[in-house]
């Protein structure tokens, strides 16, 4: 997967979400209501940091992070095991 396309100011935050579930854990670590709000379908990353007074920056930087460190599906976990099966 393109991983700018978190980066992609048109992507909503349900479909960020959806696509890149490991983001999840960056909208609650901020303490960030995102998750499950009826509103993602509408709002984007720049909405969301616009009304938490979040720095854009910082947060997209987190979001690439967790995009990227997220196990890929079919990819062997830590103890040897496959997670395609």
């Amino acid at each position: 997967m393109p991983l700018t396309s978190p980066l992609n100011t048109d992507l909503t935050l349900n479909e960020l979400m959806e696509t890149w579930p490991a983001t999840i854990q960056v909208f609650l670590r901020h303490k960030m209501l995102c998750v499950g709000c009826l509103v993602t379908p509408f709002h984007t990353v720049e909405d969301a940091c616009a009304e938490y007074h979040l720095d854009q920056h910082a947060f997209v930087a987190e979001l690439r992070e967790a995009v990227i460190s997220a196990p890929r599906p079919g990819t062997s976990t830590q103890d040897g095991g496959d997670r395609s099966r």
